[in-house]
């Protein structure tokens, strides 16, 4: 199973490869053709922007590498970890939200996807249906109630049918 995660880091690591070895020795030819590079802002640009290229790239691949090594069959199959999605009820209101655990990189609060390295991440690791989880936020603490899990297996399952 090929994690979602890669073809985003993959697609990143080529457009920045791209761009330091096509547009960035384009810009710092340009540059040059101006003249004096000690006072040439162009230059100076294109070199920080190189700089800033090489060390993504570098990033890029080793985060790759890192996930890449990820051994999803470690993840738990009874329980919540990376990759799983938990219902949960409200202990006060009984309203329902979703979270899925995801990567740093899927971060997005406004859809339920959260980093597990997230406080409220951190809650919500390990748990299994009926457990009660306390979320300590910062202007509150709020009690819900796992109400259902899907893990990373059951989500990859989902994608592939």
């Amino acid at each position: 199973m090929k994690l979602p995660i890669l073809q985003k880091l993959e697609k990143q690591l080529a457009e920045s490869k791209k761009e330091l070895q096509v547009d960035i020795p384009e810009a710092l030819k340009i540059a040059r053709a101006h003249g004096d590079l000690s006072e040439n802002a162009e230059y100076k640009a294109a070199k920080e922007r190189q700089m800033f290229l090489e060390s993504r790239v570098s990033l890029l691949q080793k985060r790759i590498s890192d996930v890449t090594a990820l051994n999803i069959d470690r993840i738990p199959r009874d329980r919540s970890g990376l990759g799983s999605t938990l219902v949960l009820s409200d202990l006060d209101n009984g309203e329902e939200k979703k979270y899925h655990l995801v990567f740093p990189e899927d971060v997005d609060p406004d859809s339920g996807k959260i980093s597990t390295a997230s406080p409220v991440g951190r809650a919500l690791m390990g748990k299994q249906e009926g457990d009660e989880i306390k979320i300590h936020l910062p202007n509150q603490k709020k009690e819900f109630e796992v109400v259902r899990v899907i893990t990373i297996h059951e989500n990859s399952k989902e994608v592939t049918e």
